[in-house]
C-alpha cells in the first residue's frame, strides 16, 4: 500500500501546491451568502479541488451541528476527489481501548489519510493509529496559540518541551510495528527562527497564515518533507467580492513564492 506520505508528495507535485485548505463551517456567516452549509461546502470544494494539496475538516464544526452535521461531514468526505488527501482535524486524545475506537472511526469508519492527535499523555495514546498502512498522523507539537509560549515552547534544562513530543516521530519511524508515518502541527505564528531551527525534517501541518496572520517568510529554508500550510477563515469567509477560486490560488502562489511546490 501507498504510504501517506508518497501521497501526499505526489499530490503537491500534481497541483503544484502546499495548500491545505480547512473545511471549518460557520453557519451564522453561511447564512449571510449561501442557501445551505452543504451549498456553501460544495462550491468550496468544486471551487478549488485542482489548486490543494490537501483538505482539513475540523470536526469540531461538524460535532456543532449534530447528527446532521456529522452526515454532512460523510457527504463531504464524498465530495472531495479521490487524488486529494483528507487530514481529518480531530486533535483525539485518550487512553487505552477508548483511542483505539477514536482510530478506527477515522481509519475504518471516515477512511480518511491523515488525522491530528494531541500526544501529550504520551506515546501509548497514538499507538492505536500507528498499525494502519497507508495512513498519516500529525502530532500536536508547536500549536498556533498564545499559550504554546507557556507550555511547548517551553525551555526545561535546555530542551524546548515540544522537543519531546518530536521524538515520538524517531521512536514510530524506529520500530518495524509501525505502518503509519508521522508528522507535526507546527503553529505559523509561533515559528521563530530558534524552533524552527530545532524541528526535525518530518511532514509539517502548518496552520496560522491568514486570519492568524503568521509570517510565510519563517518557511524559507532547505526542509524537504512535504510540509502543507493551511488556511481556513482567508478563503473561506475573508474577501467575499473574491471567488473561493481566486482566493485559493492567491495562497497557493504566495506559499509557492516562499515554499518549491514539488519537493525533493
Amino acid at each position: 500500500m501507498e504510504a501517506y506520505t508518497q501521497r501526499l508528495v505526489a499530490r503537491i507535485g500534481t497541483a503544484h501546491s502546499r495548500l491545505c485548505l480547512g473545511l471549518d463551517p460557520r453557519p451564522d456567516q453561511i447564512a449571510q451568502t449561501h442557501p445551505s452549509v452543504e451549498a456553501f461546502l460544495r462550491e468550496v470544494i468544486e471551487q478549488t479541488a485542482t489548486h490543494v494539496a490537501a483538505y482539513k475538516p475540523n470536526i469540531a464544526y461538524f460535532e456543532a451541528m449534530g447528527s446532521k452535521g456529522i452526515q454532512l461531514l460523510e457527504s463531504v468526505l464524498e465530495w472531495i476527489p479521490n487524488e486529494v488527501p483528507v487530514i481529518l482535524d480531530a486533535k483525539r486524545s485518550d487512553i487505552g481501548e477508548t483511542q483505539s475506537y477514536y482510530a478506527k472511526a477515522c481509519f475504518e469508519t471516515w477512511d480518511v489519510d491523515a488525522v491530528t492527535l494531541n500526544p501529550w499523555l504520551g506515546y501509548d495514546t497514538i499507538e492505536p493509529f500507528l498499525g494502519y498502512a497507508g495512513k498519516g498522523l500529525y502530532l500536536l507539537c508547536v500549536t498556533s496559540n498564545p499559550g504554546a509560549a507557556a507550555f511547548a515552547m517551553r525551555e526545561i534544562d535546555g530542551e524546548y518541551q515540544f522537543e519531546r513530543i518530536q521524538a515520538m516521530c524517531a521512536r514510530a519511524a524506529a520500530d518495524p510495528a509501525v505502518h503509519a508515518d508521522v508528522g507535526l502541527v507546527a503553529g505559523l505564528t509561533n515559528l521563530e527562527p530558534a524552533v524552527l531551527h530545532r524541528l526535525v525534517d518530518v511532514p509539517l501541518l502548518i496552520p496560522g497564515l491568514g486570519a492568524q496572520g503568521g509570517n510565510l517568510g519563517a518557511l524559507a529554508g532547505s526542509r524537504t518533507a512535504p510540509n502543507v500550510v493551511n488556511v481556513s477563515r482567508g478563503i473561506l469567509f475573508r474577501e467575499p467580492e473574491k471567488s473561493f477560486e481566486e482566493k485559493a490560488i492567491g495562497y497557493k502562489n504566495r506559499i509557492n513564492e516562499v515554499m518549491d511546490p514539488a519537493p525533493a
